[in-house]
């Protein structure tokens, strides 16, 4: 298969490109920038351009039989300001990309989603069930009350996995645009008879991160805080629970769907499948196991907090498994050795 990649030169695009052509595939990578050194495997074609760009996305689509689509801004942002650029970057550029794929029947895709989609994960109430917690209020995280209560009796809640069929509650610009891309994509799969998967990535790490930048993943903060000699800075008190999934198996995920993606998904239709460990960790646990592996200075937790962030989200990745055979390889300690050594490229908002 010849398969288009777009932001394949970014932090996870680069990754999959790789793992495509250890696979026997053609690529071709659509992205803004081109790496230095160059990076692509020989045989990587390479098309410098914006996916918002009509033109430049329909001669990167030419002959290609699939499309694996990762470019993206990625992360919390700065504030508010940002929004017109994650829409245009993320759901503009899907909508062209998306179009050109129905002009020149291209039936398959592969999109980078996110578990911003579910915005606070599944919680548990002992007296009502399964609750959603509404959006977090500023007096409580001015006090440092952290943790979500029942909506309905005020308890304490006990976190969950998230399935796939959870409803979507982005909380921040940037989860707002990741289900926007999805919605776009299953419009299309209507439309056309296309068949479409949504990986909704949880937190990637690994080699080639982007440092210092305030739209990269929290570890690639941490790995960058520990660079310059400084403890990573814990926002809250840490005790946020998330899923850091390493970056080749996410790269793994993307094969194993774009084999999937024209046998077992129908005609008209996207499936959507969390990627994730299955091993939750909280931020400070991380940040605690990165301190060790650089041998740098323990964290600081700072009691700060971001809006827009969320308090807990861990899905659970058995569909992937159960149904494409999907496994993850990194376990968490050898990754954050591997993460602690590896190189950082330069800043962006835009790692695939």
């Amino acid at each position: 298969m010849l398969i288009l990649v777009t932001g394949g030169a970014g932090f996870i695009g680069s990754q999959v490109v790789g793992a495509l052509v250890e696979a026997g595939h053609e690529v071709r990578v659509l992205d803004l920038r081109f790496p230095e050194p160059p990076q692509f495997p020989p045989g990587v074609a390479f098309v410098r351009g914006d996916v918002r760009d009509r033109a430049v996305v329909e001669e990167a689509l030419h002959t290609v039989d699939a499309v694996c689509h990762q470019a993206a801004m990625v992360g919390l942002g700065r504030d508010f300001d940002d929004a017109p650029a994650y829409v245009g970057c993320n759901d503009l550029a899907t909508t062209v990309l998306l179009s050109a794929m129905a002009r020149l029947q291209v039936n398959e895709l592969v999109l980078a989603g996110s578990m911003v989609y579910y915005g606070e994960g599944r919680y548990d109430c002992a007296h009502h069930g399964t609750v959603r917690p509404g959006p977090r209020r500023v007096a409580d995280l001015d006090a440092g009350r952290f943790e979500p209560v029942c909506p309905r009796c005020g308890d304490p809640l006990t976190p969950r996995l998230v399935p796939e069929d959870a409803p979507p509650d982005p909380r921040n610009v940037y989860a707002a645009t990741k289900v926007a891309q999805e919605h776009l994509a299953t419009a299309w799969a209507r439309a056309t008879g296309g068949r479409a998967v949504a990986l909704r990535y949880h937190n990637v790490y690994g080699p080639g991160m982007p440092r210092d930048t305030p739209y990269a993943g929290v570890a690639s903060l941490f790995r960058s805080a520990l660079a310059r000699g400084e403890p990573p800075r814990v926002f809250e008190d840490g005790g946020q629970r998330r899923d850091f999934i390493h970056v080749r198996d996410v790269a793994a995920a993307n094969l194993t769907a774009l084999g999937a993606v024209g046998a077992a998904i129908p005609d008209g239709t996207l499936r959507a499948y969390n990627v994730g460990s299955g091993s939750p960790h909280t931020v400070g646990e991380m940040a605690t196991a990165l301190s060790a592996a650089c041998r740098g200075p323990e964290p600081v937790v700072t009691g700060e907090y971001r809006l827009g962030d969320v308090r807990h989200i861990t899905a659970s990745s058995s569909r992937l498994r159960e149904e494409l055979g999907w496994l993850p390889r990194v376990p968490f300690a050898d990754g954050m050795r591997e993460f602690a050594k590896a190189p950082l490229r330069g800043t962006g908002t835009a790692p695939g």
